[in-house]
């Protein structure tokens, strides 16, 4: 089975201008929720179970899409109370079966080949594998740095005169283990608290993609997604 959490429970403070009614990943795209677009793609990837971790406006979500979209089995991990990226992982894994789960942003369409990026994690035999995209404007995200075998070496913070850079393109595979030592029902990010706190001791690697990529994030981009989504 190939299973993937997407966090899904963000409240889009950014998108609010446009977009009030419903959690940014479904924030409508050419009359679609932006989330199926990402489920779409998963499903022709081969996977078979997603973990929707939701939390504002949940039933938004669970209205839409119930317990089944195109195949896939869906689950909710709900919080009650707002989490943290990292805190959603925990709170989702609980409805995961296999010991390896990817991981996808709610709110990013990063159109990969998630055979590679499987393949990629068995190989490197890492607990944490992160797919990266080139940006010209990398201080909007924070840049990420790998040696020549791929291992993480370096997170720089967000710099407005960053400049061109690789990004975290928001897709993870990890293993379970990963989150050993975090309890159920606390909060933390998974970027600050667990990946730049631990990289330098637990090896974590990361390769360079090309696929498409967007962040509906802002208004601007989410303007974008109205026109490039349909022809993708």
């Amino acid at each position: 089975m190939r299973e993937a959490i997407i966090l899904a429970g963000g409240f889009g403070t950014r998108l609010q201008s446009v977009v009030s009614d419903v959690p940014k990943p479904m924030a409508p795209v050419a009359g679609r929720p932006f989330l199926t677009y990402l489920l779409d793609r998963l499903q022709k990837q081969g996977y078979t179970h997603v973990v929707l971790a939701t939390g504002y406006l949940h039933e938004k979500v669970e209205e839409f899409f119930g317990h089944e979209y195109r195949g896939i089995s869906i689950d909710y991990a709900r919080e009650l109370s707002p989490l943290g990226t990292g805190g959603a992982m925990v709170n989702a894994l609980q409805y995961c079966h296999e010991d390896a789960v990817t991981v996808i942003n709610g709110d990013t369409l990063f159109d990969i080949d998630h055979e590679r990026l499987c393949r990629f994690a068995e190989e490197k035999a890492t607990p944490l594998a992160i797919v990266l995209r080139q940006v010209p404007d990398a201080g909007r995200y924070g840049s990420v740095e790998i040696d020549a075998n791929g291992c993480i070496t370096t997170f720089k913070e967000k710099n407005a005169e960053a400049g061109s850079g690789l990004i975290n393109g928001g897709i993870y595979r990890i293993q379970r283990s990963l989150l050993d030592g975090f309890t159920l029902g606390e909060k933390f990010s998974f970027e600050q608290e667990l990946m730049q706190q631990r990289y330098r001791d637990e090896r974590y690697y990361a390769y360079a993609d090309g696929a498409y990529f967007l962040d509906i994030g802002i208004p601007e981009d989410y303007s974008r997604a109205q026109q490039e989504l349909p022809s993708l």
